[in-house]
């Protein structure tokens, strides 16, 4: 039976750099296409700030399976119900934000994964197994050990809970939301603040012990892109649609202005 391989979990297994394409605005199939051909690892659906609804959401994630980038779904806070749907129809990861306490991570793991290691619904074959895989415990395992779950961190009381939600069987990332967290500090924007620093420190050692892997996002400039990346996070959200238009068409017209026009 065909297994869809999560391309973002073997890597990140081994070692390696996975890096996401956002997307907020994009809502055709080009979407997976657009972000193998730049480069990325996994696309990042954001239908907590983005305006998707649950058909869009899916033919996306669908789309994706065959490309070799890796579905990857956020929902709001708490909307569980929402992510299910989401992993039954083509999501191979779930992104669920402001996680505060191991116990909001333990019931995260275990709405997404089945028996034994949690308690997901079987809603017949799913997208990842080709629609084939019969309710079996073989199949089940399979499809467990493909899903990449995936917890935000956003305020000082998720990062002194950090050594406990890492260690959360069934949670593999730590994602750190620098922007919220910079707001609920008191610090919004300044991404290379010691506050910020700490946390990173304080939230990749709890990766370590664990297991797990840190996750960066809303860090886009280089200088502490590159120091959060030499402090041990490989799950990165490098951008997304609306930054990459902006940021592409806007040193495009730059470059027209700044054209020495020809003599009338």
């Amino acid at each position: 039976m065909a297994l869809t391989r999560n391309t973002t979990r073997h890597r990140l297994a081994a070692g390696q750099f996975a890096l996401g394409f956002g997307v907020h605005h994009l809502r055709t199939v080009a979407a997976p296409v657009l972000a193998s051909a730049t480069g990325h690892d996994w696309m990042f659906i954001d239908t907590e700030h983005g305006a998707f609804t649950v058909q869009e959401t899916t033919q996306l994630c669908i789309a994706a399976l065959p490309t070799g980038v890796t579905p990857i779904v956020r929902v709001c806070a708490g909307a569980l119900d929402e992510a299910t749907r989401a992993l039954d129809n083509g999501a191979m990861g779930i992104v669920v934000p402001h996680v505060d306490t191991p116990a909001e991570a333990k019931r995260i793991a275990d709405a997404f994964h089945y028996p034994p290691m949690g308690h997901r619904s079987w809603g017949g074959p799913p997208a990842i197994y080709g629609y084939q895989a019969p309710a079996t415990a073989e199949a089940q395992a399979a499809i467990n050990a493909e899903i990449l779950t995936v917890v935000m961190l956003e305020s000082p009381e998720a990062v002194r809970n950090a050594d406990t939600i890492a260690a959360v069987s069934g949670i593999a990332v730590l994602f750190i939301g620098t922007s919220d967290l910079t707001a609920e500090l008191g610090i919004s924007g300044q991404m290379g603040h010691p506050k910020v620093i700490e946390a990173y420190q304080a939230v990749g050692d709890a990766c370590r012990r664990h297991g797990k892997t840190l996750g960066m996002g809303g860090v886009y400039d280089e200088e502490n892109a590159s120091r959060y990346v030499a402090m041990g996070a490989r799950f990165l959200l490098t951008g997304s649609d609306h930054s990459y238009i902006v940021s592409g068409a806007g040193q495009r017209v730059a470059f027209f202005n700044n054209l020495p026009a020809a003599p009338r």
